[in-house]
């Protein structure tokens, strides 16, 4: 178990970053707004997620074991979520929503020292059971930022609708622009479930010798890929 002082470099930065942002995105007047986020915001948010993934990569898989918990979980999430919209700003201006993710990514930072209980895992041995997984944890990771995302959407259209424009919803990018990041963030998830499934498959298959065990996991797996399906069908159709 790592010690909290190198925790405390990713966490001060991403406080700082989050800081910066909402004092220059959401406080000043419209006409002042930074147009974009500039090159040393990008860089000093590349190397907390650099930093951040560092020790997350040392908490789930250091020592040569594996080890999972409630707090890397949302570490991993926050760490995802920060690295998204980071490619994403190449693309669009999505530094309206850096004053509510980075916050909670430093202190998720944290989570993994503060709370370090967590379950050894076993078949590590297995890079069947290593791939299955860690695309698991991303997949269901991505699923779960996509409905965060979706809360902050309805919330934002809701109050439009009121006629109620705060300088936080002004800061905010577009709904069409928020829209298209959801629906990419469902896309790549998807894509990720279904790999976990066909690896789930595979590692039964060698480690039990039958495909699928009739269980709470593989019937929620299934239901969870057909909804999604049926959701990602209905977008693009």
């Amino acid at each position: 178990m790592q010690g909290i002082l190198p925790h405390l470099l990713p966490a001060s930065l991403y406080a700082f970053l989050g800081f910066h942002f909402w004092r220059t995105r959401w406080t000043q007047a419209a006409p002042n707004t930074p147009q974009g986020i500039h090159p040393w915001e990008r860089l000093a948010l590349a190397v907390a997620l650099l930093l951040h993934g560092y020790l997350l990569y040392g908490e789930l898989f250091g020592a040569g074991v594996m080890r999972f918990g409630f707090s890397a979980a949302l570490s991993l999430m926050l760490w995802l979520a920060i690295l998204i919209y980071w490619v994403e700003s190449f693309h669009a201006r999505l530094e309206g929503l850096q004053p509510l993710a980075l916050p909670l990514a430093g202190i998720c930072t944290l989570l993994p020292v503060l709370f370090p209980g967590q379950h050894l895992l076993s078949n590590v041995t297995s890079a069947m059971f290593r791939l299955h997984f860690f695309i698991a944890m991303v997949a269901y990771s991505l699923f779960t930022l996509a409905a965060l995302h979706a809360i902050i959407m309805a919330v934002a259209e809701r109050r439009l609708h009121r006629g109620e424009l705060t300088r936080r919803l002004a800061s905010l990018p577009p709904l069409l622009t928020m829209e298209s990041l959801l629906f990419r963030l469902i896309t790549i998830a998807f894509v990720l479930l279904t790999l976990t499934l066909a690896s789930g498959i595979a590692f039964s298959e060698t480690l039990f010798g039958k495909a699928l065990e009739f269980n709470h996991k593989t019937v929620f797996s299934v239901l969870s890929w057909l909804i999604f399906a049926a959701l990602l069908i209905g977008r693009y159709a």
